[in-house]
């Protein structure tokens, strides 16, 4: 059995190397081709620092697309029961999609600044990751707008993975959500961005 002074000095070089991880940017973090330009600036704020839901009227109307995506990580036992339907509370997957877009319609309800959108189209894909011990999510919202769609899919990935939890919580409350960021977006002024993998 260690000494009580050994083992706290072992403590401290875990905790050091635990915040050196969680310091280091993640790959596709902050990076891609759109980063921050050296005029840029929060819209949400005005020029008094005010927070205001942000002018969109003179935008010009374009096709609008982004994708989101994250996982969750759980125990293998626990995949197992997703992968074969066999949950306590019934078709994991299923759910969890409806929620995703559920979640992805009611966005300006949960985010205070976001704009209510006409979505023309949600698609929620899921994939099992054996290896990892995982579910992967992945949303693509579209519309026809003003303001991109970069909220809705986020919301909506967010949501498919919390459903996942609360359908699994049963039996692995240690399930870890993972990754969640934008994959891709397109159309507006800013143009197209494309998260590093």
């Amino acid at each position: 059995m260690e000494n009580p002074p050994v083992a706290r000095v072992r403590t401290q070089e875990k905790a050091a190397a635990a915040r050196a991880r969680a310091a280091k940017p993640r790959p596709g973090c902050g990076t891609g081709q759109a980063d921050a330009a050296p005029d840029a600036h929060f819209t949400h704020f005005d020029a008094r620092g005010q927070v205001h839901m942000v002018d969109v009227a003179d935008k010009d109307v374009s096709k609008r697309i982004a994708r989101a995506g994250g996982r969750i990580e759980m125990l293998p036992a626990t995949l197992a029961l997703i992968a074969k339907g066999e949950a306590k509370k019934g078709d994991v997957l299923g759910v969890a999609r409806i929620a995703a877009i559920g979640a992805a319609k009611r966005t300006s309800d949960l985010i205070p600044l976001c704009h209510p959108l006409p979505l023309t189209h949600v698609a929620v894909e899921f994939s099992v990751d054996a290896r990892g011990s995982a579910v992967a999510i992945e949303v693509t919202a579209e519309t026809l707008g003003r303001t991109g769609v970069e909220m809705e899919a986020l919301t909506a990935a967010a949501a498919g993975l919390l459903t996942i939890y609360d359908m699994c919580k049963a039996v692995d409350r240690g399930m870890c959500i993972r990754e969640l960021r934008l994959l891709e977006k397109s159309g507006g002024k800013s143009g197209h961005f494309v998260a590093e993998r």
